[in-house]
């Protein structure tokens, strides 16, 4: 089974920075895609940042130029966040598209979430 633990959360002033990591385990055999989602209190979850196999990272309008999304080669992630902005406040969640040993076919597997709270 494929685990993912969201760290690196917290409280923030406008302007301050935060790095997020997402621990991978499991035994995943191959990743699709990579990726950081927000929700935000009342809104749908949304896309942040997202990394595919054809090796190009994709991010959200309202992140460019702050969010940078990187990764290791242990299949952790990270979400590097800049200039952060009230809005920015929501729950962040990883998620990675893995094929497994056990289940040989792409998965979307989720963490269970950080808090990022940006005061003004």
């Amino acid at each position: 089974q494929v685990q993912l633990v969201e760290s690196g959360g917290g409280l923030v002033q406008a302007g301050g920075s935060l790095r997020l990591s997402c621990a991978a385990s499991g035994s995943i055999f191959s990743i699709n895609a990579m990726g950081w989602y927000r929700q935000a209190p009342g809104k749908q979850r949304e896309l942040v940042a997202a990394f595919t196999s054809g090796g190009s990272t994709n991010y959200a309008d309202s992140v460019k130029g702050r969010f940078t999304f990187s990764r290791d080669k242990d299949k952790n992630t990270y979400l590097h966040m800049n200039s952060l902005k009230p809005e920015d406040t929501a729950v962040y969640y990883c998620s990675i598209s893995a094929m497994t040993q056990a289940i040989p076919t792409y998965i979307d597997y989720w963490g269970k979430g950080t808090l990022v709270t940006v005061s003004s």
